[in-house]
């Protein structure tokens, strides 16, 4: 029985902290201050429009487009969206974030129900007027004097949060008494405690009816009007069972329930699979096991579609608007199955499933009994859930290995992750597998998430997992595919396929683009299939002279367009593989280049354009559909889009690019700080964020047009040219630049989220960048440590070198890798200083590109690079 289900992981989902602190505060403030002069209506409604826009684009940064808007969706539809209880220290500690987040949810017109408690807030008045708090069972005992005191805090802090919230624009309503009618729950053993009887939905109705969001309080009255104290969890349980809300959210500092033996945080719990083995662990105890089984006593009075999140008030955003959530979510999930037999489940039940949600039944391509009937041909296992949302059909003959012959699974079944729970049976009775999808599959990524390695061939993706070595997977694929198991349409691996793309998990050894490809070889495909087209989009800068310098040694890239609106006609004299002519590809242009109406359209597009500019050249390639080219983007527009692969290997593994479509490539300054940072993060000072003062060389700042040369073709000229610094150096964008962003971002999802402060600074050299890094420690380390943990992370990566000398701007410049070293510690043991260098050009900007192009588009990933 699993304890413990891990979620999908969103490339991007440790975002939200961030994005909270900084994206959601400076729109508020903006939308606040342009609200505070009245307005005519029709003005107002067109503002409110336009906030829930701008907001609603906040959350992309969180999640995908279709993430977000599929929850707002169902938010929006929901009766009643979600109650929020608050624990009295979140209002003591955390009132800002959390009024924050509520006004985020009220700008995308949500209306949560928040109801708060104040318990911290009342023992420290009790203290100091000298009444020791008491509890009986875990309930506080409330004489007349504990209540006047409960009653006056309770009041206080309720008029605390809402005027908070309205400081920030947000309209909210106080309700601190009036919807919970109570009896005395033991007057003579707890006094005036309540035990609540009955909900007044009215006064909530009515301040959603009136735009505002309502906010609670526990106090209950009693049919004579006494107030009478009740415990903040068991009233919003109780408004749960009447509201019936889609989430019940339990904001905590803990942030989540934690495994009380190994201290990890417990993602997910289904009750119905789950709870009983949890119940008899033995860290089950007190607190955990009363709230294990309120949890489930309150999702038992709702509907499944009910879930219960704990998490902490930064989270929030992420919890409501991600698949990969936040905390702990606990829900009742379904009963799963397994069975030999498809009468067992009901074939007439089974067949309609499928008419309605396999694409290849609903579309014609197949019918159910089809289906049925290949399955029969073998030995089979159908897994699924009782109500029918999910089903996975797997075919596994004696000795050979398992097939999925139908996967389908409704969104719900997603949104509910109960294809995640289906997919934990499937994997127990099978150590290797098989399976094919459409090539369009809107849930791709939960594939390319779960599967070791796999293909796509025209318009389906094979995928496998349990299958370790490279000629095990050639062995196996032409096995189940020459006995019919799945189409063929995927080997032999080895012959020519121009839109072949191939990835696997398989760590190897990179491949000299003068060796010969090993028999056999899954890489050999790659490397004897005619050479890959690429359009280069924004070539006349320093990082585009660079691309063209690699592709133009490149064995299995093949530079066929380039474009340049200032140079369009004019020939690219530097690329000597081919005559190619710059062009002037706008959006338009490039749509009918990707269409493929006069020639084949490229293999992969480059987009090395200015930041702010890329989004409508990326639309013209994804016009085409799900078969457009390998996208990979030079510019910051998409480096904390979700729906990208950011694209640095050597920290976030090399699969998710194998896997990708759409690759951000990162940005130099933050590639620098990343490598330089990494190894460290598990061991930061949380409260003391390491900094970083880079200095770069001018072409950096990238070019401007200059003068026309003798043959009149356009010229350019350093933004800021080396002589213009007069032997000194100019710092710059001395806070927020975005490369800061960028590497506090991203370093976040290797665990530990820790801020990172970064000083840019240009210097009169012409390239390369080097970082000098203070870092305050957690844990004492010596230099000898430090160099340890460098030369362990980066032990297998031919790009970076570990050194014990500082490295100078010379090991950097004009080299594709990058170079750490010069470790030193403080004489206290918690501070750490070193060095890092790179060339901002090559492994800060091209060098990095044609990785990951590699990767994208299966080749080695080093090919070209010398």
């Amino acid at each position: 029985m699993r304890a413990i289900i891990a979620r999908s992981i969103n490339p991007a989902a440790a975002l939200a902290r961030r994005q909270l602190r900084t994206s959601v505060p400076s729109a508020l403030a903006r939308i606040h201050v342009s609200r505070r002069v009245p307005q005519p209506a029709s003005v107002s409604q067109a503002n409110a429009a336009y906030d829930r826009e701008t907001i609603t684009r906040l959350l992309y940064s969180l999640a995908s487009r279709r993430e977000v808007e599929r929850y707002l969706r169902i938010f929006s539809s929901a009766n009643k969206f979600a109650v929020i209880k608050v624990g009295g220290a979140i209002l003591t500690d955390e009132l800002e974030e959390l009024a924050l987040s509520l006004s985020f949810l009220h700008r995308v017109g949500l209306y949560p129900i928040v109801l708060h408690g104040a318990g911290p807030q009342l023992n420290e008045i009790l203290e100091r007027e000298g009444i020791e708090p008491d509890y009986e069972d875990g309930i506080r005992i409330t004489d007349a004097a504990t209540l006047r005191v409960a009653r006056r805090v309770f009041l206080e802090e309720n008029q605390r949060l809402v005027e908070k919230l309205e400081s920030l624009g947000t309209r909210a309503r106080p309700i601190p008494i009036g919807v919970f009618s109570a009896s005395y729950l033991d007057k003579q053993k707890y006094g005036l405690v309540g035990r609540i009887e009955g909900i007044n939905k009215e006064p909530i109705e009515s301040a959603i009816r009136a735009g505002c969001l309502p906010i609670l309080t526990s106090l209950s009255l009693s049919e004579d009007g006494q107030v009478l104290n009740v415990n903040a969890d068991v009233a919003a349980s109780e408004l749960a069972k009447v509201l019936e809300p889609l989430k019940i959210v339990f904001l905590s500092e803990k942030g989540g329930l934690f495994n009380g033996v190994t201290g990890e945080l417990i993602e997910t719990i289904n009750l119905d699979e789950e709870y009983d083995a949890l119940m008899k662990q033995e860290w089950v105890k007190y607190g955990t096991k009363l709230k294990l089984r309120e949890t489930k006593e309150l999702l038992d009075h709702l509907p499944r579609s009910s879930s219960v999140a704990i998490i902490s008030v930064d989270q929030l955003q992420k919890e409501l608007f991600t698949d990969s959530g936040a905390g702990t979510l606990i829900r009742r999930g379904q009963k799963l199955f397994r069975s030999s037999s498809i009468e067992e489940i009901g074939a007439d039940r089974l067949r309609e499933f499928l008419r309605e949600h396999e694409p290849d039944v609903r579309d014609g391509r197949k019918s159910a009994a089809q289906l049925f009937s290949e399955l029969s041909r073998a030995p089979y296992t159908i897994y699924g859930d009782e109500s029918l949302q999910c089903v996975v059909m797997v075919s596994h003959p004696p000795d050979e290995v398992p097939v999925v012959t139908c996967m389908v699974a409704t969104p719900d079944a997603h949104l509910n992750h109960v294809l995640d729970n289906v997919w934990e049976l499937v994997r127990k009775d099978h150590r290797r597998l098989v399976w094919v999808v459409r090539s369009d599959d809107e849930q791709r990524t939960w594939h390319y998430d779960h599967a070791d390695g796999g293909f796509t061939r025209g318009n389906r993706s094979l995928f496998y997992y349990g299958i370790q070595d490279v000629g095990d997977v050639e062995r196996v694929l032409r096995s189940i595919e020459s006995s019919g198991r799945v189409e063929r349409a995927y080997l032999p691996l080895n012959q020519r396929r121009a839109a072949a793309r191939g990835f696997s998990t398989m760590a190897r050894p990179a491949l000299r683009p003068s060796a010969a490809p090993a028999a056999g070889s899954a890489r050999s495909y790659a490397t004897e299939a005619a050479p890959k087209r690429v359009a280069l989009i924004g070539a006349r800068g320093y990082t585009g002279r660079s691309l063209v310098d690699i592709l133009n040694k490149h064995p299995n890239l093949e530079l066929t367009h380039v474009s340049s609106r200032e140079l369009a006609g004019y020939r690219l004299d530097e690329y000597t593989k081919g005559d190619v002519t710059y062009e002037n590809l706008g959006p338009r242009e490039l749509e009918r280049l990707a269409q493929g109406r006069t020639a084949p359209p490229p293999d992969a597009y480059i987009m090395a354009l200015p930041n702010g500019v890329c989004r409508p050249f990326v639309d013209a390639v994804r016009s085409v559909g799900a078969s457009h080219g390998v996208v990979v983007d030079l510019s910051a527009d998409h480096r904390f889009d979700s729906e990208w692969t950011y694209g640095l290997p050597e920290l976030y593994g090399r699969e998710s690019v194998r896997a990708a479509r759409l690759v951000s490539n990162p940005g130099c300054y933050a590639t620098n700080m990343q490598l330089l940072l990494a190894p460290l993060m598990p061991y930061v000072r949380p409260e003391a964020p390491p900094t970083v003062f880079g200095v770069s060389g001018y072409s950096g700042a990238g070019t401007r047009s200059g003068t026309k040369g003798p043959d009149g073709r356009p010229t350019t000229e350093p933004k800021i040219p080396g002589e213009s610094l007069r032997g000194g150096i100019k710092p710059y964008s001395l806070t927020d630049h975005i490369h800061e962003r960028e590497a506090r971002v991203h370093l976040a999802t290797l665990g530990n989220p820790a801020d990172v402060a970064f000083t840019p600074v240009v210097a009169p050299w012409f390239s390369g960048i080097i970082a000098t890094a203070s870092v305050p420690l957690r844990t004492r380390l010596s230099a000898r440590n430090v160099k340890e943990l460098f030369l362990e992370r980066y032990q297998n990566e031919p790009l970076v070198e570990v050194c014990d000398s500082v490295p100078e701007i010379a090991d950097g410049a004009g080299h594709h890798g990058f170079r750490v070293g010069g470790f030193q510690v403080h004489s206290s043991g918690d501070r750490v200083v070193l060095v890092g260098v790179i060339d901002n050009l090559l492994k800060g900007a091209a060098t990095q590109c044609i990785q990951n192009l590699n990767l994208a588009l299966g080749l080695d990933e080093l090919a070209g690079i010398q």
